[in-house]
């Protein structure tokens, strides 16, 4: 069985704020920390009134002072609106704090819109074509300082932060194979070229020193409860959150609502059957045969898992019984090959 990770965007809700979002995250790192979850990521986000991991280098420093063994890191920091060096200063400061704990993901998006991407930077000279550079400069900053070199990030210089390449296409699938590095592809909201960029990436690795074999990440919203009908009418906040924000109505997550999918008109329907056409959601049963299916269609290495569910108790439920699953099938699967 694959191991199982957690991409955290730190919902802001309907009546709730920032701090309360933050402290939740926190709490949640904790929870799953304790069922196994091998990774917590939080993701870089701008101008978004629903997610609260803008700065995600210190909402991270945030999850890892209070959590003790689970890999933290960014799923992920979109390069183009930050200086490389930078980066590298802020996550050798946490690797520093937190030593072999700590990872970066790196997008070349800008996690926003152009007015907001424009606010970031102040010009927008700078594009995704530099991308490849950006993400070498930024590999090199990790490396041991070498003698006379003019530029060293302190913290960060031999620190060697394992970096991932994210991507919801197949450029950074090709980028990922040209440097061996592992790939994480945004399949819970982007699935669209999923299977493409995942055989791209396997054709055309490269070893490196990182990474001697292609590694697949891919994003999946799971979200689970003890009915289906209930899982159901959670996901309604993630559904209704998704078509807000693609079509220009971006606010907090809102609560959920009950037969949500019955409302919805065609065009309502297009936009979700493009953005979670890899959702899963519904009891144990169904999470089981959905996360079984998923892992024998596409090959998977490692699955990363998310859901913006509005009631902060109900979803550390929903990855509980994702760990329980988890634990099932890894015993099943031990238990055929011995």
């Amino acid at each position: 069985m694959v191991p199982l990770s957690v991409l955290d965007l730190s919902p802001i809700i309907e009546g709730g704020d920032a701090g309360q979002s933050l402290r939740n995250s926190l709490d949640l790192a904790r929870h799953v920390e304790a069922l196994g979850f091998q990774r917590y990521w939080m993701a870089e986000h701008h101008n978004l009134p629903g997610i609260a991991s803008a700065a995600t280098a210190v909402a991270l420093a945030h999850v890892a002072g209070g959590t003790n063994r689970i890999r933290i890191g960014a799923g992920g920091i979109m390069l183009p609106n930050h200086a490389p060096l930078l980066i590298a200063e802020q996550f050798g400061t946490l690797a520093a704090l937190h030593p072999g704990r700590v990872e970066l993901g790196v997008g070349r998006a800008q996690g926003s819109d152009q007015v907001t991407a424009r606010a970031m930077r102040r010009t927008l000279l700078g594009s995704g074509d530099e991308f490849p550079r950006d993400v070498v400069e930024l590999m090199g900053y990790f490396q041991p300082a070498e003698p006379d070199q003019a530029i060293v990030a302190v913290p960060g210089a031999g620190l060697n932060v394992p970096i991932w390449i994210l991507g919801s296409s197949t450029y950074g699938a090709q980028l990922a194979a040209i440097l061996g590095l592992p790939f994480a592809f945004a399949s819970h909201f982007a699935p669209a070229m999923m299977m493409q960029a995942v055989a791209i990436y396997r054709e055309r690795f490269q070893p490196s020193a990182q990474l001697l074999r292609p590694n697949v990440m891919l994003g999946v919203t799971v979200v689970a409860a003890e009915s289906d009908e209930e899982a159901r009418f959670l996901f309604s906040s993630l559904q209704q959150s998704t078509l807000n924000n693609r079509t220009g109505r971006r606010g907090r997550v809102p609560p959920p609502v009950a037969d949500f999918d019955g409302q919805l008109d065609p065009y309502a329907r297009a936009i979700l059957a493009d953005s979670q056409a890899c959702a899963i959601v519904g009891a144990a049963d169904t999470i089981r045969r959905g996360l079984d299916d998923f892992i024998r269609q596409t090959g998977a290495d490692e699955l990363m898992v998310t859901a913006n569910i509005f009631d902060h108790a109900k979803r550390k439920r929903s990855f509980e019984i994702v760990a329980q699953i988890h634990g099932a099938m890894t015993e099943a699967a031990a238990s055929g090959r011995s």
